[in-house]
């Protein structure tokens, strides 16, 4: 789960993290109001929405005096980047920098613990440093057990300070970062920049974080922000209904019982030629009502050309499944090519009872992979 950088900034002001001051605005007359109220001749405009690249689409801008900040204002409202409208802006002091930096706190799956990013290298083109020169970022593994003591958050800022004075600034900085990021079950929390002002304080202008989706239950406050995308929802929806849902954007369509099988069934559509449409594991339920809503679930995505249904029945059985996805297909109206594998207890019993019904009955999962490919491609070339 995302959250925009005023809600990020919020909650690194709640851990005693040195953010600039600034105010959320949806309209022009907003942004005039918080200008007047910021007290200084200079301020910044930021775009507020779920993604990266702001500064270089035009999205952030350092307005000199009211007329130039109602432009500004004006300009992004409304504005579209990468597929998002803005719809709210942060209108904010503007500092008087000296040197940008890089900090973020990640999850490394490789060293199996959060790791501390850190670069001299700080500001808007950060990947091309990660891409081009990727000595200059230090990484270093925070153990879950120990944490962001002393000695470790000094080893840090004297990767980014050569400044004792800046060095005693940034340590609690990152300490606070990491019980930030600790306590509220975040996968990222990154300054980008953190900046040193030409007064020699540390600030941290731009704030960005994502959390853990499964980890959301225990902080409600945080859920509270989370403005999900149409698709987002959509997932949301599905893991309300017991589903695990992933939208891929392909034009098959998957519903599979186990997350191994389905993503092996994932594997055979592209071994063939095709793109999965999702990844959708509904569980060991032969429950109709269960089926039905995985079908309008799947129904209901614009892209999807056909449906491959791949069962394994080991506990639940397969003539059980059948009986489910004939009752279950009575109560959808759809002409959309349905390719079922069924294989495990009782598979003959349910293959028989699926017999003149309109599905594509396959015997392994081979057979289902390619028929599905082939079916896709007969509707894209219709």
């Amino acid at each position: 789960m995302k959250v925009h950088e005023y809600q990020a900034k919020a909650l690194f002001a709640q851990y005693h993290l040195p953010v600039d001051k600034s105010v959320l605005c949806r309209t022009v007359d907003e942004a005039v109001s918080a200008y007047q109220s910021l007290g200084s001749e200079r301020a910044v405009v930021k775009a507020q929405v779920h993604t990266g690249g702001r500064g270089k689409a035009g999205g952030v801008k350092v307005a000199k005096g009211e007329e130039q900040l109602k432009e500004y204002a004006s300009q992004i409202l409304g504005m579209d980047i990468k597929g998002f409208t803005v719809d709210r802006i942060l209108v904010g002091e503007a500092i008087d920098i000296a040197s940008e930096y890089y900090v973020s706190i990640v999850i490394d799956r490789k060293v199996k613990s959060a790791i501390l990013m850190l670069s001299r290298e700080g500001g808007m083109d950060i990947e091309s440093v990660a891409k081009n020169t990727p000595e200059k970022i230090h990484k270093i593994p925070i153990d879950p057990l120990i944490g962001m003591p002393d000695y470790l958050a000094r080893e840090a800022a004297f990767c980014l300070f050569d400044d004792k004075a800046l060095v005693k600034q940034a340590v609690p900085v990152f300490q606070n970062l990491y019980r930030l990021f600790k306590e509220k079950d975040a996968s990222l929390a990154e300054i980008n920049p953190l900046v040193v002002t030409k007064s020699g304080e540390v600030k941290a202008i731009d704030a960005k974080m994502t959390f853990d989706n499964n980890a959301l239950y225990r902080h409600p406050d945080v859920f509270e922000l989370f403005e999900p995308t149409a698709e987002e929802r959509k997932e949301q929806d599905a893991k309300d209904k017991g589903f695990s849902y992933v939208n891929l954007g392909g034009e098959i369509g998957c519903m599979v019982n186990g997350a191994g099988l389905a993503m092996a069934t994932m594997d055979m559509i592209k071994l063939y030629g095709g793109n999965p449409a999702n990844f959708l594991d509904i569980g060991g339920s032969s429950n109709p009502t269960k089926i039905v809503e995985a079908m309008k679930l799947l129904l209901s995505d614009s892209h999807v050309r056909v449906v491959l249904i791949n069962i394994f029945g080991g506990i639940t059985r397969c003539d059980d499944v059948a009986k489910g996805l004939i009752e279950a297909f009575k109560m959808l109206d759809t002409d959309m090519p349905i390719v079922i594998r069924l294989t495990g207890t009782n598979e003959a019993e349910g293959r028989e009872l699926l017999k003149g019904t309109k599905f594509h009955v396959a015997k392994t999962m081979s057979e289902a992979g390619k028929k599905a490919v082939e079916l896709a491609q007969q509707c894209m070339n219709k």
